[in-house]
């Protein structure tokens, strides 16, 4: 999301006649489109505000995303940053900042606020910032965000404070962004949201900061898009491309979206579902309402649906998991080392737990050490590597699809529609008359070698 809405905030930036600079220490506007999730995340922001506070001229500097509505962050870079502003008010603020005449030769200019914006320009409404037509990074691949914020509190996540509560896209917006970017050639469609799949569009009925409750809760009738409906809507678009989505909370998982992912042909073979706990007493102090039970279930439904609707195709299932959350023990660690086994997954992206300011889990005494945090991640990655090689050693032989993202010497690197990476030779001695103009688009590449966190292939015709 933090990617989606940068993308946004260069247009604002285009449009105003600014210009990328080619690298921090060359710019005099800088903006930190910040991420408060973990501290680490957190330390690099000071940092880099610290080191343009030291230059001479200063930069003019503006905090944005997670971190910008944090007192505490307020209060620890005053005189540092010239603005502090929510990705939503961005729009609309950054045009009352008058840029500071000190910066000679700047291309920057004022921003007038009365100026109307040009095409594609600021939002007139500052709930509608999702409205501005980003900078995509690249002509490939593209991500769409279908909503914004999130309703669940998870007792450790900020994410419900820095982007408050849900707000669903109009799912014609949706569809009209998606067929222009089809059009313009792009081959992955990334659907974003923080509860992604507690996207619900009620048509006439327009969501506000006053009125969440009455939307979140509002009749599926009517009008009303969901989750599994924007998919079919989505998968319906002319054109060969992928769609895949991110992130999902298992408690919004339905039988319905089970079988739209698998059916349709167009979303990608990888369900990615955070567990964060293996624990039903740390799940429920996590504030996530379902059972270690509960989420096996579902793991078991999404494979037997891959397995009854794409029985011809791989398919991954991928996963969050917090280690160290407070109070957690080691016989409850090893619950979660329980799910993992019995899950089997393809992926898990690990978080060692981190307090974060103004969180219900803040108030609870971290108490299990650096060092034990450390190791028990340790201990849920050696189990991951072997269901992790396991699963790629399915692909060895297969020929499949890939879209090709990079290049560097000799070798292509792309994904599968499993969200497998791959490394692919470049050109293979009895192909030597393929065209190298292999970026950005669909590859077939037989793949020749599985490793713990990658395949290997080599491009065929």
């Amino acid at each position: 999301m933090n990617h989606s809405d940068s993308e946004r905030i260069a247009t604002v930036l285009g449009n105003n006649g600014l210009k990328a600079a080619s690298n921090i220490n060359e710019a005099d506007f800088v903006i930190f489109n910040t991420c408060g999730v973990r501290q680490m995340a957190e330390d690099r922001v000071y940092g880099q505000v610290h080191n343009l506070a030291a230059r001479n001229p200063k930069p003019v500097t503006i905090v944005t995303g997670c971190l910008a509505a944090r007192k505490d962050v307020q209060r620890r870079l005053k005189n540092k940053v010239d603005l502090f502003c929510e990705i939503k008010d961005f729009p609309k603020k950054i045009k009352k900042l008058v840029i500071p005449s000190k910066v000679e030769g700047s291309t920057i200019k004022k921003l007038d606020s009365s100026t109307p914006p040009p095409s594609g320009g600021f939002a007139q409404d500052n709930r509608d910032y999702l409205k501005i037509i980003p900078k995509y990074k690249n002509g490939f691949q593209a991500y769409v965000p279908i909503m914004t914020g999130c309703n669940n509190f998870c007792s450790y996540c900020v994410v419900p404070y820095a982007r408050g509560r849900e707000i669903s896209r109009p799912a014609e917006e949706i569809i009209m962004e998606v067929k222009n970017l089809v059009k313009k050639g792009y081959k992955e469609i990334v659907l974003l949201g923080q509860n992604v799949n507690s996207y619900k569009d009620h048509g006439s009925l327009s969501p506000s900061p006053l009125s969440w409750r009455r939307w979140r809760n509002a009749p599926d009738e009517g009008k009303t898009t969901n989750f599994s409906q924007l998919l079919k809507k989505v998968n319906a678009i002319a054109g060969h491309f992928w769609i895949s989505f991110i992130s999902n909370h298992p408690k919004d998982v339905t039988d319905e979206m089970i079988q739209a992912v698998a059916k349709l042909p167009k979303v990608c073979e990888c369900f990615h579902l955070p567990v964060q706990s293996g624990n039903d007493e740390i799940i429920k102090k996590m504030n996530r309402r379902y059972t270690a039970k509960q989420y096996l279930n579902l793991i078991k439904k999404i494979k037997s649906a891959y397995k009854k609707y794409k029985p011809d195709k791989l398919f991954s299932i991928t996963s969050d998991m917090i280690v160290g959350f407070p109070g957690e023990t080691k016989k409850q660690f090893m619950d979660s080392a329980e799910v993992m086994k019995k899950a089997k997954y393809d992926m898990v992206f690990f978080g060692q737990y981190s307090p974060r300011p103004g969180t219900t889990a803040w108030k609870m005494k971290n108490n299990v050490s650096k060092k034990e945090k450390a190791r028990r991640e340790k201990y849920l990655n050696e189990i991951l590597k072997k269901t992790a090689f396991k699963s790629n050693k399915k692909y060895i032989g297969k020929t499949l699809e890939v879209l090709i993202e990079s290049k560097k010497g000799n070798f292509y690197f792309g994904k599968t529609r499993t969200m497998k990476n791959v490394k692919i030779v470049k050109v293979h001695p009895v192909e030597s008359s393929q065209s190298e103009d292999a970026m950005g688009v669909f590859n077939r590449v037989k793949i020749t070698k599985a490793n713990t966190w990658n395949l290997e292939g080599i491009r065929t015709k």
